[in-house]
């Protein structure tokens, strides 16, 4: 992690995945496969990650709610959702957040970090490289 995504951290306790996220790491996730088989590989995942915890799952939306604790005793909210982008094509984004005042110090960045290498290195063959 960079010095610049640290001090960044310092003041933001926010951090998102989008299209047009200026990080090449924070880029949507595509895969080729369909929403309901996404949604069934991505559910089941996160649900077998130590340390989150699975507090609603809206299956018609797409989104998944998760929570993690941190070391310092921080809450993170992390919503992962599922979009499907055509038939056989799904999209996969986060967005985590931690209560409280002041910034997180990249923890954010790093909990989205570490649940995409997750779900990459599970859905590696569906992955789509763009």
């Amino acid at each position: 992690m960079t010095l610049k995504r640290t001090l960044v951290g310092i003041i933001r306790s926010m951090e998102g995945t989008s299209d047009r996220a200026k990080d090449p790491k924070l880029k949507t996730r595509y895969y080729n496969l369909s929403k309901e088989k996404a949604w069934e590989e991505v559910s089941s995942t996160l649900k077998k990650i130590p340390g989150y915890k699975v507090l609603h799952e809206v299956h018609s939306v797409g989104e998944i709610i998760l929570e993690k604790r941190t070391t310092f005793g921080r809450t993170m909210d992390i919503t992962v959702s599922i979009i499907s982008v055509s038939p056989v094509r799904s999209a996969v984004d986060i967005y985590s957040a931690s209560r409280g005042s002041l910034g997180d110090l990249g923890s954010n960045y790093r909990t989205i970090m570490h649940l995409f290498s997750v779900l990459d290195k599970k859905l590696s063959q569906y992955k789509v490289n763009e």
